[in-house]
C-alpha cells in the first residue's frame, strides 16, 4: 500500500511538470506569433514656428457717406453710376437752379445798390454830412445784403451734387427728372482705401495682441490669394459683458479684389519662436494632462514624455524630450503600447539596395 501511495504521488509531480513546460511553450510560440504593428515614422525638423491667434471678422469700408441733397429741385443731369470712382468734391448730379439763379440775381442786385449807397455815404460823412449812427447803419445793412448773397450763391451751389469724400459709388437712389426733397439721399460712396475688420478677442490674449502686428488673411471668395495686413488699434477696455477687447485690422488692397461685406479668417502673429524642434501635431498624444510620443527603438515601440510651445501649419514645437535623431512614430501610434514590436513601413531604402536593383 505505501508504494502504490509513493507511485500515485510521483505520477502526479511528473505530470503537473509537464503541463507547466508545456504552458511555457505555448506562451513563448504565442509572443512568436503576435505580428509586429505597422507604424510610419518621421525624425523631428527645425525650423521657425510662429505663436498665431485667428478668428473670422467681415471686412467693413473704413469710411463711407450717403450723398444728400441739400436744395429742392428737379434731377436734370446724373453724370456717376455704381461702381465709378469719384473725387471728393466731383459733381456727381445736376439739380435745376432756375428760382435760386433768380434769388440770386435780386440778390446781388440789392447788394450792388447797397455798395453804391455806401460809397456815396462815406463821402458824406468825410464832410461831416451825414451822423456817425446813420452810416453805422448804412454799414450794417451792406453786411446784411452781403451775407444774403452769400447764402443764395451757397444754395446756387447745391444743385451741384458733390461728392463728400473719394471713393467709389456703391448705390444710387435717384433717376433722372425725379423731385428731390431736402434731406433724401441720392448717393451713397464708399471708400476702399482702407479696408477694416473689427475683431472682438477673449481677455486672456489681452497681453499678447498689440498695434502693429502683422496679419494674414484669407478669404473664401478669393480663394488661393493672399493678403496681408497689420492691428492699427488696440481697445484699452474688455467689455465686462462678453469679456473681450475690439481691435482694427487695417487692410489696404491695391487691385481691388476685396470688397466690403467679405468674410475674412485673420491670422494675428504675436510671437516667434526660431530654429525649434517640431514634429507633426498628430504624432503628439494627450492623456490626462501628459502629452507623450511614441519613437522607435530597436523595433520597439517606446513612450516618451514631452513638453510641447507653439502649434502651427500642423506642426507643434518640442520643447524636452526628444532629440534630432529621434525616430517620431507620425501614423499608428493611437493604441501603441510600451516596448510592442512595431514595423516600420516608410523606412528609407538602404543606398546599398537601390544601387544593386539599378544594376
Amino acid at each position: 500500500m505505501k508504494l502504490h501511495r509513493i507511485s500515485a504521488t510521483a505520477f502526479a509531480c511528473v505530470f503537473l511538470l509537464s503541463a507547466c513546460q508545456q504552458g511555457d511553450q505555448t506562451e513563448e510560440q504565442e509572443d512568436d506569433e503576435v505580428a509586429p504593428i505597422p507604424v510610419e515614422i518621421s525624425k523631428p525638423v527645425r525650423g521657425d514656428i510662429l505663436a498665431v491667434y485667428s478668428g473670422t471678422a467681415p471686412i467693413e469700408a473704413f469710411a463711407e457717406a450717403d450723398v444728400i441733397a441739400k436744395v429742392e429741385g428737379e434731377i436734370r443731369e446724373v453724370l456717376v453710376e455704381e461702381g465709378d470712382t469719384v473725387e471728393k468734391r466731383q459733381v456727381l448730379a445736376r439739380l435745376d437752379g432756375d428760382r435760386l439763379r433768380l434769388e440770386l440775381s435780386e440778390s446781388r442786385a440789392r447788394l450792388n445798390k447797397m455798395q453804391r449807397d455806401f460809397e456815396r455815404n462815406m463821402e458824406l460823412r468825410e464832410k461831416g454830412l451825414i451822423s456817425e449812427g446813420d452810416f453805422e447803419k448804412i454799414r450794417y445793412d451792406l453786411e446784411a445784403l452781403q451775407a444774403a448773397f452769400n447764402l443764395a450763391s451757397l444754395e446756387l451751389d447745391y444743385t451741384q451734387i458733390r461728392a463728400p469724400i473719394p471713393g467709389v459709388v456703391s448705390e444710387r437712389y435717384i433717376k433722372l427728372g425725379n423731385t428731390i426733397r431736402v434731406g433724401e439721399p441720392m448717393f451713397r460712396v464708399t471708400s476702399f482705401d482702407p479696408l477694416v475688420a473689427y475683431m472682438h478677442i477673449p481677455e486672456r490674449e489681452f497681453r499678447q495682441i498689440s498695434a502693429g502686428q502683422p496679419v494674414a488673411i484669407d478669404i473664401d471668395a478669393l480663394a488661393g490669394d493672399d493678403f496681408f495686413a497689420a492691428v492699427t488699434r488696440v481697445s484699452p477696455i474688455v467689455d465686462p459683458g462678453t469679456g473681450t477687447f475690439k481691435i482694427t485690422i487695417e487692410i489696404r488692397d491695391e487691385t481691388n479684389r476685396i470688397k466690403p461685406g467679405m468674410f475674412g479668417r485673420m491670422s494675428i502673429v504675436y510671437d516667434k519662436h526660431e530654429n525649434v524642434l517640431q514634429v507633426p501635431r498628430s504624432a503628439v498624444i494627450e492623456d490626462m494632462g501628459t502629452e507623450t510620443v511614441f519613437v522607435v527603438e530597436e523595433e520597439k515601440a517606446v513612450r516618451r514624455i514631452v513638453q510641447t510651445g507653439y502649434g502651427a501649419s500642423g506642426m507643434i514645437e518640442i520643447t524636452d524630450g526628444l532629440a534630432d535623431a529621434d525616430d517620431v512614430v507620425t501614423v499608428g501610434q493611437i493604441g501603441l503600447k510600451q516596448d510592442a514590436r512595431v514595423t516600420v513601413i516608410n523606412a528609407p531604402v538602404p543606398s546599398e539596395a537601390v544601387a544593386e536593383g539599378e544594376n
